[in-house]
């Protein structure tokens, strides 16, 4: 499901937008723990769409974290229709954290 290894210019400038969005329970970015599946720019309706997860549906952030991915889009792209899915299939597991991830929750 995952497009994150795929994408275009924009898409990897929207990216690294996304690791300004930092989970508190585990302090590391939504990006690299893997949170994100999709990322998909769309230059002529200027729109941005994200399809990411939780570590849990329980997750007593995710509103937060949801909120604050919505914030740093409209901050950067201002004027585009921002959309962010909520998924849970697939299901996150700690095999999705990207290799800077890794290193960060190795380091704490």
């Amino acid at each position: 499901m995952s497009n994150i290894h795929n994408l275009t210019e924009k898409e990897k400038e929207i990216a690294l937008i996304l690791k300004t969005v930092i989970d508190p329970e585990v302090a590391l970015n939504i990006f690299d723990l893997g949170l994100i599946y999709e990322i998909h720019y769309n230059e002529e309706e200027k729109s941005i769409k994200v399809v990411m997860t939780l570590s849990t549906r329980g997750c007593p952030l995710g509103d937060t974290i949801m909120q604050n991915v919505e914030v740093v889009l409209e901050a950067n792209y201002p004027g585009h229709k921002i959309d962010i899915e909520l998924v849970w299939e697939p299901v996150w597991s700690p095999e999705m954290l990207t290799e800077e991830g890794r290193q960060a929750i190795e380091g704490l």
